[in-house]
């Protein structure tokens, strides 16, 4: 899903432009991930497709040192926190992935940072890159504050420079709080998709239910 696919290659397809607001360590903007993957795969010979993503945050304040991933549940669900994970793996069971809930959480800024960086060498590398974040987070317990795993998964992905862009506390920091402001404001969840900036959905939709308003918004 490169920028000159988007384009298109055929000029009878209509091209749908996709923007998402999610964090890097919410499971169910995985889920969404996951769904509008077979999505568009289920719509690539009818339209061509633009996907940007957009930073929000679920918990600012997290700390940038991390904590443990089920204390950290415990501690933000309290009797409602066993139910979560259980249903959290059930889900990823549904898509073929194991859920990981050792490791830590925290902070997500500079991962926010990096998928801003992202997007400037091309929105199919930032595409590319959420899945690499949100595999080693959620199936192999990598911390998403870990400047290693940051880089590493960069690189998987042919990013260039990720280490030295990170390496300065400031750089994507204005563009990353513009963006929040921007595109999450007044938002209270996400997944949230607006599709050619008219049809909105929020959660982690079925991919019927992205084609259908893919549809609608190509109409």
């Amino acid at each position: 899903m490169s920028e000159s696919d988007s384009v298109g290659n055929n000029a009878a397809k209509k091209l749908i432009k996709i923007d998402v607001t999610s964090d890097t360590v919410c499971p169910w903007c995985f889920v969404g991930k996951r769904n509008l993957d077979k999505a568009v795969d289920a719509s690539k010979d009818q339209y061509d497709f633009e996907i940007r993503f957009h930073p929000f945050q679920l918990d600012p304040s997290a700390p940038k040192e991390g904590i443990n991933k089920r204390e950290y549940y415990r501690k933000r669900f309290g009797s409602r926190a066993e139910s979560i994970q259980a249903r959290m793996s059930e889900i990823f069971r549904s898509h073929g992935l194991e859920c990981d809930l050792s490791g830590l959480t925290g902070n997500t800024l500079e991962s926010h940072r990096l998928m801003y960086f992202a997007a400037e060498q091309g929105i199919d590398k930032q595409y590319k890159l959420i899945e690499e974040l949100f595999l080693g987070y959620f199936t192999q317990g990598k911390y998403i504050g870990n400047r290693e795993f940051l880089v590493e998964s960069a690189k998987k992905v042919g990013i260039e420079g990720a280490a030295e862009f990170l390496e300065d506390p400031n750089n994507g920091l204005k563009e990353v709080k513009e963006e929040v402001q921007k595109h999450s404001a007044n938002m209270t969840g996400v997944p949230y998709f607006v599709i050619n900036g008219t049809q909105k959905l929020s959660g982690a939709q079925p991919p019927e239910v992205l084609q259908r308003a893919f549809q609608q918004a190509a109409n």
